[in-house]
């Protein structure tokens, strides 16, 4: 917890000001405003003492006693100043922290955190003194940007040091950092100029602010468009993968397969399988498992659309009302398997420590690696898909059928065996959804609800049986929706996007693109 701090005497390049019992004494008893006094200056000219004694303090592991301060751990004292060990007197009192010296203590801390060799805490306890730095900690903030290698750190060390510039006395100060936090990019800054800007007295620096505020303004609203643009195509590529498969079930086939959502989220539930035996029995190589799930999940929801097609929907082929509510109580039954099986709550699938943590491009956008990866996925899954359409045996066998079954079994095609692969297909890709989307959110029995009503929605209004369709419609609906819901709210942006459709399907009932082909009438 404090390992920093061992580290933290030979860092600093001036010489470290020793703790006294008094400076002890001031930070942990008094009135807020003299603690606080004190632990600003103390934490600005700090050593490794004063530094495990301010960490003692926020965890609540100081007493005072005859007037002393005292560092108490598992029930043994220690003196603050020598580390030697002391006994602790029978009426040694806690010392209490009320909210606004805890925050100064975190402060306080983030400052000397500045100077740790992990680069994650000097970026942690940066974006810590983002919103909260003064001129108190300006000696700390210039000798650990003085210390500092990495460039996007320094860079955003002199934000900082330039929000703490703001409440200098000096106008030329103050000037100098109302000009440098105008290339920020954080939404903290935007509030630390509209909080100086109220305050500042001196025209030619309120109008240095005001510029500034406009430029950080700009760059914030880069950062929404571009966030709902990100959010957007992620939605969009989620729903890629889920229409994929009803791209053949039902573009290709004419399957009004309402269990489609069932087989997506059985999908999800065997990488949960997956994970679990991953967790169990190769502990060591848990980083992997969503490579082993991939598969698992393809074949399990493939094996099912597979017993589907064979026991249920081969005797349905040309009776949409008949198809639509079997396939509907087939959904109502695999849901009520799921819950026997594994329960009626939600279960917990982990990211891998690969698709953790995410890409910074503004201080108010960050891309999450496991959004960028299914996105990747998608597109994958995508291109695997129109090559085993377009080039294999397999496709030119389902296009066929789909053109013409009775020329496709005159010519010796087995159709019913094509039916059955077909099936089999787009039922293993609605698994591929179900795995990537248990990255991505909770996964329980009712995963596949969420998805059904819009996966059909982007088959239609792509066209019919269109792979090209499909992706057009996914990511502008995924697009749409986002932008709309960042203006309207999610529920109107529902509805706005279900009235589009109805309204673009009204105008072109075959969709983006139409099925080409030709006929001949008698």
């Amino acid at each position: 917890m404090i390992k920093f701090l061992v580290l933290l005497a030979a860092i600093l390049a001036a010489p470290a000001h020793a703790l006294t019992a008094a400076e002890a004494l001031g930070m942990a008893a008094g009135e807020s405003d003299a603690r606080i006094e004190a632990l600003n200056k103390a934490a600005a000219a700090a050593d490794d003492r004063t530094a495990a004694f301010i960490q003692a303090m926020s965890d609540d592991a100081v007493k005072v006693a005859g007037g002393k301060a005292i560092i108490v751990r598992d029930g043994k004292g220690s003196d603050p100043v020598t580390g030697a060990e002391l006994p602790v007197p029978e009426g040694a009192e806690d010392v209490i922290n009320n909210n606004r010296m805890r925050g100064e203590i975190d402060n306080a801390l983030a400052a000397l955190k500045l100077f740790s060799k992990d680069e994650k805490v000097r970026r942690d306890a940066i974006k810590t003194l983002q919103g909260e730095a003064d001129e108190t900690r300006l000696p700390l903030i210039e000798k650990a940007l003085a210390a500092e290698t990495n460039e996007s750190l320094k860079v955003q060390l002199g934000l900082v040091r330039a929000a703490a510039l703001l409440g200098s006395s000096d106008k030329a100060r103050r000037l100098e950092a109302a000009r440098l936090l105008g290339s920020s990019r954080d939404a903290g800054t935007k509030t630390i100029l509209l909080e100086r800007i109220k305050s500042e007295a001196e025209a030619d620096v309120k109008a240095a602010l005001e510029a500034s505020l406009r430029t950080v303004e700009a760059s914030l609203a880069w950062g929404d468009r571009l966030g709902a643009m990100f959010s957007g195509i992620s939605l969009g590529s989620i729903l890629l993968l889920v229409a994929l498969g009803l791209a053949i079930t039902y573009g290709l086939m004419g399957v009004i397969n309402m269990a489609h959502g069932e087989l997506m989220m059985i999908g999800a539930y065997a990488t949960y399988v997956v994970q679990g035996v991953f967790q169990k029995y190769m502990p060591g190589a848990f980083d992997w498992y969503l490579v082993a799930a991939v598969p698992v999940s393809f074949m399990a929801s493939a094996l099912m659309g597979a017993a589907l097609e064979r026991s249920v929907i081969r005797f349905l082929y040309g009776r949409p009302l008949e198809t639509l509510l079997a396939t509907w109580g087939i959904s109502l039954m695999l849901m009520q398997l799921v819950r026997t099986i594994f329960g009626a709550q939600n279960v917990g699938v982990e990211n891998p420590s690969w698709m953790s943590g995410g890409v910074v491009i503004f201080g108010n956008l960050q891309l999450p690696w496991n959004r960028i990866i299914i996105i990747g996925f998608a597109a994958a899954v995508l291109l695997g898909m129109a090559w085993l359409i377009g080039r294999t045996r397999l496709g030119l066998f389902v296009r066929g059928v789909t053109q013409n079954r009775p020329i496709a079994s005159c010519m010796g095609v087995n159709t019913a065996r094509v039916d059955t692969y077909a099936f089999a297909l787009g039922s293993g890709i609605a698994g591929l959804a179900g795995c990537a989307l248990s990255q991505v959110g909770n996964v329980g029995p009712d995963l596949g609800q969420g998805y059904i009503v819009d996966s059909f929605m982007v088959v239609v209004l792509g066209g019919v049986g269109q792979l090209a369709g499909t992706v057009y419609a996914a990511m502008g609906l995924g697009v749409l929706n986002k932008f709309l819901e960042g203006w309207a709210g999610a529920v109107l942006a529902k509805i706005a996007v279900l009235v589009f459709i109805i309204i673009f399907i009204q105008k072109r009932p075959q969709g983006i693109f139409a099925m080409k082909g030709r006929s001949a009438e008698a």
